[in-house]
């Protein structure tokens, strides 16, 4: 009988509990290295001031001035968020206009 998506789910999530539990033979980690981002200069290419890339990206201007400093770092999604920023900060304005206009 075929494994229906709900049994594949709980499979997939019994194999994950035994892995965090040490049974390493039970999955796989996959570790996801985002390289290090230059907030300042991200900003700077944008021409933009610490309070007005803090408002425009909804980060807060004191994390903004941290990271920058260098007292702290961005981790997780936030180094995910100013990836693409850096990259493309259209596609994240867009999303963000999109996200209020609904």
């Amino acid at each position: 009988m075929a494994k229906t998506a709900f049994d594949k789910i709980m499979d997939g999530l019994t194999d994950a509990l035994a892995y965090a539990e040490g049974d390493e033979g039970r999955g796989k980690a996959h570790v996801v290295e985002l390289p290090a981002v230059d907030v300042k200069a991200a900003r700077k290419k944008l021409g933009l001031s610490q309070d007005k890339f803090a408002a425009a990206f909804r980060i807060s201007p004191s994390t903004l001035r941290k990271w920058e400093q260098g007292t702290r770092y961005p981790q997780g999604p936030a180094r995910v968020l100013l990836t693409v920023i850096d990259r493309e900060p259209e596609a994240v304005l867009r999303a963000l206009l999109d996200d209020e206009a609904a």
